[in-house]
C-alpha cells in the first residue's frame, strides 16, 4: 500500500518538481564524468610524462569531489526541504486518516530510495555517455594519439558515485524522519495560510547601510584594481575579499528594506498593472533570504572568475607553449661565480670553463643530435640594478610597486648575441650605437615600469661607459625558453662595452636534428642522462609543453568541474525556493483570479518576479565579476591575457545555458503550480 503511494506521489511530484529530479540527474552524471578521467586515458597512447600529469589530475579531481560531494549534499538536503513544505497539507490528511508518524516516515524513506534510484541510474548513464565526448577533450588537451579509442565504463567513478550519492540520500532520509516526528497536525493545516511577515525596516537606517556597503564595496574594489601593487601579502589579499563578501550580505539587507519604499513613491509605476503586488511579494522573498542571496551572489561570482580564469590560463599556455618554446633545447652554465655566493671551490674552477668545454669534457658531443647551435652570453654588473634604470623616476616607481626587488641586477647582453637568438626565435633584430642602448621585455607590468625610466631617457652606467636609451620604450623579446611571458627585462648594450670577467650565463641554444615527436624524445633522453654529471642546467621545449599541457588540464578540469557545480546548486536552489513561493501563494493568485485579472496579466507578474529573484543576485555577481577578472588579469600576465575576452564569451554561454535554462523551466513549472484547476 505504502509503496503504491510513493509511486503515485512520485509521479505527481514529477510534473510540478522536474528540475529537483533534473538537478540530481546533471549532479550525478557531472561526477561520474570527472571521476572517470582515468578509464578515459585507458584509450590514449600518452607518453611516460604525460601519464604522470594524468595521475596528479585524478587525485586533484578526487580531493576536489569530497568538497563538491558537500555542495551536492547540502543542495539535495535543501531541496528536500522545501519538498516537505509544499506537503503539509497532504501530511495533514495522512494523519488525520489515522496514518501514523512513523509510517509516513517509512512512506518518505521509500520515495526517497525511488528518487535516488531513479536519478542514479538516469545520471550514470547520462555520465557514461557524456564522459566518451569528455575523452576527445582529454586527447585534445593531451595532444594524445586515439587510435585505440573503445567504448569505456568506469567501474571505479560509478562505485564512488554510490557511496557519495548514497551517502547523500542517507541524511535525506535522516531528515525527512526527522521533520515528520517534529511535525503537529493543525501547524500543518494552516502551513499554506501563513506567510512570511513582511518585516518593515527603518528606511533612513537602510539608506545608511546602503550607502556605507557601496563605499565598503568601491574601497573594495579599488583595492584589488588600482591598488594592486600594494597587495604584497596574503593578508592584504584577504582583507578586500572579507570586506566585499560582508559589504555583499548588507547590500542585500538593505535592498529588502528600501524596494518597498522606493517604489511606493513611484506612484506611476507602483499603480501600475500587477506591480504593487509583485513588489511586495519581491520585498518578502528578499527580506526573508538575504543570507541565501549574498551565497548565491557570491557563488556565482566565483563561478564567473574561475570559469573564466581557467580557460584563459588553459588557452593561452597552449598558444604561448609553442610561440615562447621556438627552439628545442636550451643550456645553460653559471660562469665566474664566487665564494661570497655560496658556491664551492670545485664550482667556483669549474665556473671558469665555458659550457662547450665542459661539454667535450663530459663526452658529449651536442652536434651529433642538435643543429642551429647559438652561445650567447649574459652580463651582471653590481653597478647596474634595476634601481639604477629607473634614475629619477625610482621614488615614483617605488610608490606604485612596493614589492619589486630593486637591488637585483640586471642581466645584460651584446646586441649581437641577442640578434642570434632572435634570429634562431624568428624575432626582431636590433642594432645600437656606441652610446647606446635599449630593453626587451615580455611581462607586462615589469615592460610598464622599465618605460616608466626609458620614457624620461634615463642614462645608465654599464662596465664604466655611459649609455643613453635609443628608445622610450621596450621592445618585446625574450631568450629563455617558456611557456608564460616571464622576461622581465634584458639590457641590449654594444658588443665592445661587455667585459667577459662579468659574463655570469653562457647559453647554448639549438634544435634537434630528428624531426618526429618520438625520436626527439629518444634523443632528449639520452642527451639528459649525460648532462646529469655536470653543472648544466637544461631546459628543453617537451618538458615546458608537457608542463604547460599539464597545468593547463590540472586549472581546466578544477575551474570547470567547480565552476559548473557552483552554477546549477546556485541555480537549482533560486529554482526550488521560487517554486516552494510559487506553491505557497497558490491562493493570491486565486484570488486575483476572482477580483477580475486575466491570465495574461498573472503570468507577466510571474515571470517579472522570477527574472528578478534570478538576476538580482546575477546582476551584482557580474559587478563584482568585472573588478574580479580586472584582478585576475593582472594575475595572468605571466600566462598572456590574449585569450580573456573569449575565455569570458565562453563563460557567458554557460551561464544563458545553464542558469537561464534554469531561469526558464521554474517558470514554466511555477506557472504549472499557480495553475487554478
Amino acid at each position: 500500500m505504502l509503496f503504491k503511494i510513493s509511486i503515485k506521489n512520485i509521479k505527481k511530484s514529477f510534473k510540478d518538481y522536474a528540475i529537483y529530479f533534473f538537478t540530481l540527474i546533471l549532479g550525478v552524471s557531472i561526477f561520474y564524468v570527472f571521476n572517470s578521467i582515468n578509464s578515459q586515458t585507458i584509450m590514449m597512447d600518452v607518453t611516460e610524462r604525460t601519464d604522470e600529469i594524468i595521475r596528479l589530475l585524478e587525485q586533484m579531481l578526487a580531493s576536489v569531489s569530497v568538497f563538491v560531494s558537500f555542495i551536492l549534499g547540502f543542495l539535495i538536503i535543501y531541496a528536500s526541504r522545501f519538498l516537505m513544505k509544499r506537503r503539509n497539507k497532504e501530511f495533514a490528511i495522512y494523519l488525520t486518516l489515522g496514518m501514523s508518524k512513523r509510517k509516513i516516515s517509512f512512506l518518505l524513506f521509500l520515495e526517497t530510495l525511488l528518487i535516488g534510484l531513479l536519478s542514479l541510474g538516469v545520471g550514470l548513464v547520462l555520465g557514461v555517455f557524456l564522459s566518451q565526448l569528455m575523452s576527445v577533450f582529454v586527447v585534445n588537451l593531451f595532444d594524445a594519439d586515439m587510435t585505440k579509442f573503445t567504448f569505456v565504463f568506469s567501474s571505479s567513478a560509478c562505485l564512488k558515485c554510490l557511496l557519495y550519492f548514497g551517502i547523500m540520500y542517507l541524511l535525506v532520509m535522516l531528515f525527512n524522519t526527522f521533520s515528520v516526528s517534529k511535525c503537529k497536525l493543525i501547524d500543518l493545516y494552516h502551513a499554506s495560510k501563513r506567510s512570511e511577515k513582511l518585516k518593515v525596516k527603518n528606511p533612513f537606517l537602510c539608506i545608511v547601510i546602503f550607502i556605507l556597503s557601496v563605499m565598503a564595496l568601491s574601497y573594495a574594489y579599488y583595492t584589488v584594481t588600482i591598488g594592486f601593487s600594494n597587495l604584497d601579502t596574503a593578508d592584504k589579499i584577504v582583507k578586500p575579499i572579507v570586506l566585499g563578501v560582508v559589504a555583499t550580505f548588507f547590500l542585500f539587507f538593505s535592498i529588502s528594506g528600501l524596494l518597498l519604499k522606493v517604489i511606493q513613491g513611484m506612484k506611476g509605476i507602483y499603480y501600475k498593472g500587477l506591480n504593487s503586488f509583485i513588489v511586495r511579494q519581491m520585498s518578502s522573498k528578499i527580506n526573508t533570504t538575504v543570507f541565501s542571496m549574498t551565497t548565491i551572489c557570491l557563488m556565482l561570482f566565483i563561478t564567473i572568475c574561475v570559469l573564466s580564469s581557467a580557460l584563459t590560463i588553459k588557452n593561452s599556455m597552449q598558444n604561448n607553449a609553442n610561440a615562447l618554446a621556438p627552439a628545442d633545447i636550451q643550456l645553460t652554465k653559471s660562469m665566474y661565480v664566487s665564494k661570497a655566493e655560496g658556491y664551492t671551490e670545485e664550482e667556483i674552477t669549474d665556473s671558469k670553463v665555458g659550457i662547450r668545454e665542459t661539454l667535450v669534457q663530459a663526452g658529449i658531443d651536442l652536434e651529433q643530435d642538435v643543429k642551429d647551435m647559438v652561445e650567447v652570453g649574459i652580463y651582471q654588473t653590481p653597478t647596474l640594478t634595476l634601481r639604477d634604470t629607473l634614475g629619477a623616476r625610482f621614488e615614483e616607481v617605488r610608490k606604485q610597486y612596493l614589492f619589486l626587488r630593486y637591488d637585483a641586477k640586471e642581466d645584460i647582453m651584446k646586441v649581437s648575441d641577442y640578434n642570434k637568438i632572435a634570429q634562431l626565435y624568428g624575432l626582431e633584430e636590433f642594432t645600437l650605437k656606441d652610446d647606446e642602448y635599449m630593453v626587451v621585455a615580455d611581462f607586462k607590468s615589469m615592460v610598464n615600469v622599465r618605460n616608466m625610466g626609458l620614457l624620461h631617457h634615463e642614462e645608465i652606467e654599464v662596465f664604466g661607459k655611459i649609455l643613453s636609451p635609443k628608445y622610450e620604450e621596450c621592445k618585446e623579446g625574450f631568450v629563455e625558453l617558456s611557456a608564460q611571458h616571464i622576461n622581465a627585462g634584458i639590457i641590449l648594450v654594444p658588443d665592445e662595452v661587455a667585459r667577459e670577467e662579468d659574463l655570469k650565463i653562457d647559453m647554448l641554444v639549438g634544435n634537434y636534428k630528428k624531426s618526429s615527436k618520438q625520436e626527439k624524445i629518444e634523443v632528449e633522453e639520452k642527451l639528459l642522462k649525460k648532462l646529469g654529471n655536470t653543472n648544466i642546467f637544461n631546459n628543453t621545449k617537451i618538458d615546458i609543453l608537457n608542463a604547460s599541457v599539464g597545468l593547463g588540464a590540472l586549472v581546466t578540469f578544477i575551474g570547470l568541474y567547480l565552476g559548473i557545480i557552483f552554477l546549477i546548486s546556485s541555480a537549482a536552489i533560486l529554482a526550488l525556493k521560487e517554486l516552494s513561493e510559487s506553491s505557497d501563494n497558490k491562493e493570491r493568485y486565486r484570488m486575483l483570479r476572482r477580483i477580475g485579472t486575466d491570465e495574461a496579466m498573472i503570468e507577466k507578474a510571474l515571470f517579472k518576479q522570477i527574472a528578478i529573484f534570478f538576476f538580482l543576485p546575477l546582476f551584482l555577481a557580474i559587478i563584482h565579476s568585472i573588478f574580479g577578472m580586472l584582478f585576475a588579469n593582472k594575475i595572468l600576465e605571466i600566462y598572456g591575457n590574449e585569450q580573456l575576452l573569449p575565455s569570458i564569451l565562453l563563460t557567458g554561454l554557460f551561464l544563458v545555458f545553464i542558469y537561464g535554462g534554469y531561469f526558464f523551466l521554474t517558470y514554466i513549472c511555477s506557472k504549472r503550480i499557480i495553475k487554478d484547476n
